[in-house]
Formats: C-alpha cells, structure tokens, sequence
C-alpha cells in the first residue's frame, strides 16, 4: 500500500525561499531516490504573505496545512515591517501557526560537527564532540499570556502564564528525549523570583517519579546561559520555558559556530511538525545567494526521524551534510578558510552526496 506523505512549504520572507529551495530539492532528490509518496504545496506566512493579503497568517495557509503532515518553514521578519501595528507583524503568523496546530514542543538539537570545531568561538576542548538538545515549550509563556499590550502612551504589560497540565506535557517530551539519549534532564527556570517558576520546579519534580532511570537536575536560567558557555558538554537534554528556552538555544547556536547550522522541530502530540531553522530571515544577506542552506536541510532530516519515523533517511541526510563539510565546503558565515561556496552551491554539493 502507497503512503503519501504531505508537506507544506512556506518560505517566508529574507534568506527564507532561498534555503527552502535547497530543502526542497533535498525532498525531491531523496523522493525520487526512495519512492517516499511526498508531495508538496505551497503558501505564504509572515511578511510577504501581509504583503500579498493584508495578513501574516492568511486563511489560504490554514487550509493547506490541515492538508499537511508537515510544514517546513524558511524564515519570517525583517525590518519593513518593523512599523506594522503587532497583529500584522510577520512574527504574528509564525505565533498563529504554533498556536493553531499546538506545536507546544521546539526540540533543538546544538550538534558541533568535528570539522567545525574551531568555527566555535569558545575554547575546541570545550566544545569539541557537543551534543545537547533544548527542549523549549512553544506555545505558553509569556509570547502568549494575557493580558498583554500597551496600557498607556509610556505602560506595557506581558504575562507569563503556565498550568499543570502545560507543563506535565512538556516535562515528558524532555524526559522522554533524555532517556533515549544519556538520561540526563536539566530543567530551567526562575523559581527564586518568578511564582509560575516556583511551580514549574514542583510539577517537574513531581514528574521525575515516573522517570527513574533520568537524573533530574535544576538550574536557575542565569546560571544556565553562563554554564552553557562556561562548561556545554555538562548538559545532555534541557527542557524549559518558551523565552527562556528562546534565549538558551540561540547561545547554543554559537557555541556550533554559526546559527546557519541550527534545524529545529515543532510537534504536538499527533505528531504533526513545523520544521525550521533556527536561523532568522537575515535581510541584509536577501537575494544574495550567500546563506548557508544547512539548518533547513537538517530540518528536513529532522522531519524525517520525528513526523514521518524515516530515521535511516534521516541520519543519510545529516551523513551528506557531514561529507560535505569534511571536504571543506564552507558558506560565508562560518567564517573558515575552506572552499567558499554559495547558498545553491552548498544545496549542489550535498545533493551530490544523497545521488551517489
């Protein structure tokens, strides 16, 4: 029996349709190579998509992706819409596609390849052989709280907001990661200062009952942003809040050497994904093919492993771009002598890998 595997492409604004189009062409390649029954469509979100309709989020967009199993999503933002009131703000849609499917759980892997070591900008002994994931829960906290917005001329307010079940939820994907990986959970919070921290600390606590074989330690999020510089192997999986584990995992993106190489995932709990790179539109690099293609390429992988349980195709995709690199394939931003290659370039060598 044929399965058809359905993925919505949304490039997005900036380097977005660029590193998309090297995705994509991941997607067919391995398509063609494997009989996998994908198909793809099409749509707008973020800027381009106000652009063209007036909305970040357009209705068009919902509809195709009820029809997806995945999404694989470029990059949204820049400055041309920085004036924009915030319910059109490019960023608006990527919140409303998070909030619409409950993609409540951002898995993001910080995976140092050994040809990169010294593209890191803290110490190789410290970063050589990293491997961390942050588990960031995507669709609480403060980005989503109410009330929320401006009171007066010079007043504004943000909540942050987190309940039982909210966090029981993603307390187990952070469990669950760490005992298929060295059984190390971290988890992170404010809870010397902020009550909806105090309780995040008991619930996952309270969890870690029902995971023994997990050690279960707790960091107060200061402390972790200075520990992942200081000392990142100590870490194996961290499991937090939505701005927290935000600003955690962009650190960990530079301890990689370049956030260019950053996948990320989405989920929620029918296993559906949102696939991105961690990256952001980049406007000032638009057009230029000179974005590194990488991060959405890895993402496909990820899409691979966690929506569709293709792990042996997965891990072909991450070897490619590991062959790659061996033979000293670099795009600009990781900034090491080597064979400079352009985005198309770099999407060119990596299909030569996955054809052979």
């Amino acid at each position: 029996m044929s399965i058809d595997r359905k993925i919505l492409l949304l490039p997005g604004d900036g380097i977005g349709p660029e590193v998309i189009l090297e995705a994509e062409r991941v997607l067919e390649c391995l398509n063609n190579k494997y009989s996998l029954g994908i198909s793809t469509e099409k749509a707008l979100l973020g800027g381009e998509a106000y652009e063209e309709s007036g909305d970040p989020l357009p209705q068009e967009t919902l509809e195709k992706a009820d029809w997806s199993d995945a999404i694989l999503l470029g990059a949204v933002g820049g400055p041309r819409w920085d004036d924009l009131p915030s319910e059109k703000k490019p960023e608006k849609g990527l919140l409303g596609i998070r909030a619409e499917y409950d993609f409540f759980a951002n898995l993001r892997p910080a995976i140092l390849s050994k040809y990169l070591v010294s593209a890191s900008s803290i110490k190789e002994d410290l970063v050589s052989n990293l491997d961390l994931l942050i588990v960031r829960e995507l669709t609480g906290g403060i980005y989503f709280g109410e009330p929320r917005g401006l009171i007066k001329k010079n007043k504004a307010v943000n909540t942050m907001v987190y309940d039982e079940e909210e966090i029981i939820r993603i307390g187990k994907v952070g469990f669950e990661a760490a005992l298929k990986r060295n059984k190390r959970l971290c988890s992170v919070d404010k809870s010397n200062v902020l009550e909806v921290s105090m309780l995040w600390r008991e619930v996952i606590t309270e969890l870690a009952k029902d995971y023994k074989e997990v050690q279960l330690s707790h960091m107060l999020v200061d402390n972790a942003a200075m520990q992942l510089v200081r000392e990142p192997k100590q870490f194996d999986v961290i499991v937090t809040g939505n701005l927290f584990g935000d600003i955690l995992s962009d650190i960990s993106a530079m301890l990689t050497g370049s956030i260019g190489m950053l996948p990320s995932a989405s989920l929620n709990e029918s296993g559906k994904g949102l696939y991105e790179p961690v990256h952001g539109s980049a406007p000032d690099i638009a057009g230029k093919d000179l974005a590194n293609p990488i991060a959405a390429i890895l993402s496909v992988a990820m899409m691979m492993r966690y929506t569709f349980d293709l792990e042996d195709i997965a891990q072909e995709i991450e070897r490619a771009v590991d062959s790659v690199l061996s033979e000293g394939h670099r795009t600009t931003d990781l900034e090491l002598e080597g064979k400079l290659l352009s985005t198309k370039e770099m999407g060119d060598e990596i299909l030569t890998k996955l054809e052979s």
